[in-house]
């Protein structure tokens, strides 16, 4: 068999040994719930934003405020520290780790920028946000996103495709449909995904 019938051979027994996740009624049934909560949320989210953009003081004198940052760095600490063990030991749920973490390095980025705004801290808490926590932040987000790519790249390899992987926006969530999401000249004709052939030297 060439190459190309391998591929095909291969995209063929996934699809009868993978069916699509979503054909478990129990799993849509979840998606549409997770939808419907999802545009509640942002629904009432708006509104409380509202609220609070019109009724929250300028000034307030906060309880626990040790505590409430004691905590946040904490949580970091947490982050960096599962983060490392889940690349040490090559998991999945590094790439979690590393989302969650980069949040909250933002988060603290924000908070010590707008609450030390006006005050001779502001300076200190700007640089350490822009030299530090962001550019961390930033760091664990591209690497979040590299092994997400790699991890598309070798199911693409799997299945057969022999193709470079497209923008993760563009890349559907089971793979269904992967095909829609790759340049013209990587889709052949009748559905098949397969590396392009060169062009030939003669007109």
């Amino acid at each position: 068999m060439s190459q190309e019938e391998r591929n095909e051979l291969a995209r063929a027994l996934a699809k009868i040994d993978l069916p699509h996740p979503m054909m478990d009624p129990r799993l849509a049934r979840r998606r549409e719930v997770g939808l419907l909560v999802m545009m509640g949320c942002c629904l009432v989210l708006a509104g409380w934003i509202a609220i609070l953009m019109v009724n929250l003081p300028t000034h307030f004198t906060a309880r626990h405020w040790r505590g409430a940052w004691v905590g946040l760095d904490v949580a970091e600490l947490a982050g960096f520290a599962a983060t490392a063990w889940a690349s040490w030991f090559q998991r999945q749920v590094v790439i979690f780790f590393m989302i969650f973490t980069g949040t909250l390095l933002i988060a603290d980025a924000w908070f010590d920028v707008a609450l030390d705004y006006g005050t001779p801290d502001f300076t200190m808490s700007l640089i350490s946000a822009l030299v530090a926590e962001l550019p961390l932040a930033f760091l664990l987000y591209l690497g979040a996103r590299r092994l997400v790519r790699i991890t598309v790249e070798a199911v693409m390899r799997l299945e057969g495709i022999q193709a470079p992987v497209p923008p993760l926006w563009r890349v559907p969530l089971f793979a269904d449909g992967l095909e829609e999401a790759l340049p013209a000249r990587f889709r052949s004709r009748g559905g098949s995904l397969s590396q392009p052939r060169p062009a030939s030297r003669h007109k």
